[in-house]
């Protein structure tokens, strides 16, 4: 998976929104935040049959008697640990984060919220698209964080309490577009000008329908089967790329009920299951996709009546409504604007001075991600999984799978539309026919897979689905029309899995480890081809240029920390996630080159630097060198430091967990991740404990058992005690 990039990518928003629609302002003080009632939450906790164990790493093991109570007792935990971030997406995804939080980013978000009908959208489908067993886990876990919040009042925030199970489902409803770009797509219509050209029937199409700018992080996935394993174990890589803090940082939990949920992995703040992770007898890893799931489509208005556009040779009229947007202002002030928001049979509708425009999106007005990733966690078979990934509730994600019997396989999901070929479905799309509203998806079975390949091998890097494994069984991109938009490029990350595990037909768990913390860039990227462009001509005039070039021919494409050259190469090459460079003149790496230079002789005093020295994990008083860089394996994305200058990672690899079921089917797995299980209390020993493992590219023990936990137990406690 991938940052979805969400609300705080919207920062020019604000000003369009004040000069296009700001209908009535109102200025008032801000409200004091509401308090859920204690006794009240207290005496439901009474109820719920529920304990914690805290292992030594802090890790909450959750044992519930029913489903529901393992979702409440996993609100409660991650609560205690970062409550801040619960609440944060829980008001993004209210619509309420700039009445908290002020600011023009927050106040997109919360138009953003009310244009795509977030809020009605999960009212009008919660009883009916949600099973009552995944109703009863959304509505415990978000009675768990109610409890929390009446126990520590202090730590309120306004308008986030008291909760419902609605509000957890929301925050799947306004993330999930995001993955899949939504963020480009309101950028795109907020421009200054058209969107491009409308297709036209029948005109030959512009370019194919893919997505031109990759996602800004990786992740990556691969699993092996027996036939591939040097000791006949099952081993899945679980490796999502993520941003280290915030709303999509990756939390650890194991939670476990008596009734068969058992499931330790990953998840995000006010989400109730484990979004990726590994039971008894299965697992999986999830990586972003970037299949084309959204379409525009531009409306033609009726010059007579603005509120009206043309469908099927009628005029048919906007569904329209104002809705107030609360921004917190410095002290104790608020300011409200109204904002117009549209709707057509399309879908949402925004009307600029270029055009009125309408989008659609894979999944839209569709609850079940909760219900599949619910019923993922739930399955003890391959059979039960493929059952789960069937209901295509979740409308993207590259899926790798593997389980105690010995399946790995790999799965594009996607909710990808059947599409009328005879329009360009990468342009925008001509709003007055139902020609181009598709109202099927290709089906599960349907989607590219590899299942049990030759060679043991499925691997997902964010690349082309038709590259899954190393030799037969890959899908064959002809079967896929290409507008579709499914990725036909290479990442680094990618290139590099193949190379390493092509020279390995025996893959020993050692070996699995060291591919997993692989920090070295392809000699077939094109970073390498960059690269190459650079050294291979004359040498720069400029003597410090000089020695960057002598220095770069020794370059070994890595990025260890004692590496001389790594941080040189990366300020002059400057990789990109998904591997697609644009060509850069070698005039222009050149001077790229006397700049980096310059920077690291004035700052270190040599340009032969090690990596390490430069490159840092830094949390609170922990301040350690750690490899990696842009679309290695081992990823980490860095930003300058405004106090030393040092490149900082803040994303990229993040949450790691590596599987293995033993040839008698056993489960064991280990995990680190970049700081520790108490994102949200530097008050506490679980803050940074992590982060010298992780910077070392070192993992730790999961532990399942009870008897296991039990070892290595840190306290044991009841919500509400």
């Amino acid at each position: 998976m991938a940052n979805p990039r969400s609300s705080h990518r919207f920062a020019t928003f604000l000003a369009l929104l004040a000069a296009a629609g700001a209908l009535a302002t109102v200025l008032g003080r801000a409200r004091g935040p509401e308090r859920p009632s204690l006794a009240r939450y207290k005496a439901q906790a009474q109820r719920r049959d529920v304990r914690i164990l805290r292992d030594t790493w802090g890790v909450p093991h959750v044992f519930g008697r029913t489903d529901a109570d393992a979702a409440y007792g996993l609100a409660y935990a991650h609560a205690e640990d970062d409550f801040d971030t619960i609440q944060d997406a829980l008001l993004a995804a209210r619509g309420r984060l700039a009445a908290v939080k002020g600011g023009a980013d927050a106040a997109a978000n919360d138009y953003m919220v009310a244009l795509f009908r977030v809020r009605e959208t999960v009212e009008a489908g919660y009883e009916t698209q949600l099973s009552p067993a995944v109703r009863a886990v959304c509505d415990a876990y978000a009675d768990g964080l109610n409890l929390y919040a009446a126990e520590h009042p202090e730590k309120v925030r306004p308008f986030v309490f008291p909760l419902r199970g609605q509000d957890v489902v929301a925050g799947f409803v306004h993330k999930l577009p995001f993955f899949f770009g939504m963020d480009r797509t309101l950028r795109s219509l907020f421009g200054p000008s058209r969107r491009g050209a409308v297709a036209q029937k029948g005109a030959p199409a512009a370019a194919p329908a893919s997505v031109s700018d990759a996602p800004p992080y990786g992740s990556n996935a691969f699993a092996v089967a027996p036939s591939r394993s040097a000791d006949k174990a099952t081993r899945l890589a679980i490796n999502s790329h993520q941003p280290w803090d915030g709303v999509v940082a990756w939390y650890e939990a194991q939670v476990r009920s008596g009734e068969g949920w058992n499931m330790t992995g990953g998840t995000f703040a006010g989400a109730p299951v484990i979004l990726l992770g590994h039971n008894d007898t299965l697992g999986w890893a999830h990586t972003v996709n970037q299949p084309d799931l959204t379409d525009v489509y531009v409306l033609e208005t009726n010059p007579a009546n603005e509120n009206q556009y043309r469908f099927d040779g009628a005029w048919v009229e906007l569904e329209r409504r104002t809705v107030p947007i609360e921004v917190k202002l410095p002290g104790p002030f608020r300011w409200t604007f109204s904002r117009e928001v549209l709707w057509s049979k399309h879908g949402p509708v925004v009307r600029q001075p270029h055009g009125t425009y309408a989008v659609r999106y894979a999944g839209q007005g569709d609850l079940r991600a909760v219900e599949q990733w619910f019923a993922m966690n739930k399955a003890q078979s391959k059979d039960a999984w493929d059952a789960a990934m069937r209901q295509q509730g979740i409308p993207m994600f590259n899926t790798v799978y593997a389980d105690a019997a010995g399946n790995v396989g790999y799965v594009y999901n996607a909710r990808l539309p059947k599409r009328d070929p005879a329009y360009d479905w990468a342009s925008s799309l001509p709003g007055d026919t139902s020609e181009t509203l598709p109202t099927s998806f290709l089906a599960y079975d349907e989607l590219p897979q590899v299942w049990n390949p030759p060679s043991g091998l499925v691997l997902s890097a964010n690349h082309s689905p038709f590259a899954a494994t190393d030799g037969e069984g890959n899908p064959d991109p002809a079967a896929f029309p290409r507008s579709l938009g499914i990725e036909r490029y290479q990442t680094n990350r990618a290139r590099r899995l193949l190379e390493l595990f092509t020279k390995d037909q025996a893959v020993t768990r050692e070996a699995f480890d060291r591919y997993k913390f692989d920090a070295k860039y392809s000699a077939e990227s094109n970073v390498a081809k960059r690269l190459r462009v650079l050294t291979e001509g004359p040498l720069p005039q400029n003597p410090l240029a000089r020695a960057g070039v002598e220095l770069l021919r020794r370059w070994d494409l890595g990025t260890d920390p004692q590496n001389p050259a790594a941080a040189l190469a990366l300020l002059v090459l400057r990789p990109r996630d998904n591997d697609q460079l644009p060509t850069i003149s070698r005039d222009e790496l050149v001077v790229r080159l006397e700049h980096a230079a310059l920077a690291l002789q004035e700052r270190y005093g040599r340009l032969d630097v090690p990596f390490g020295e430069v490159h840092r994990l830094r949390r609170g008083t922990t301040d350690l060198p750690i490899d990696g860089g842009p679309d290695t394996i081992r990823a980490v994305y860095a930003r300058p430091s405004p106090n030393d200058g040092r490149l900082v990672g803040w994303a990229g690899d993040s949450y790691v967990l590596l599987v293995e079921w033993d040839e008698a089917g056993r489960a064991r797995s280990r995990s680190i991740q970049p700081y520790g299980s108490a994102m949200g209390d530097p008050r506490s020993p679980h803050h940074a404990d992590q982060a010298p493992l992780f910077a070392r590219g070192e993992l730790r023990p999961v532990w399942r058992d009870e008897a296991e936990i039990r070892a290595h137990l840190e306290r044991e406690y009841r919500p509400g005690e």
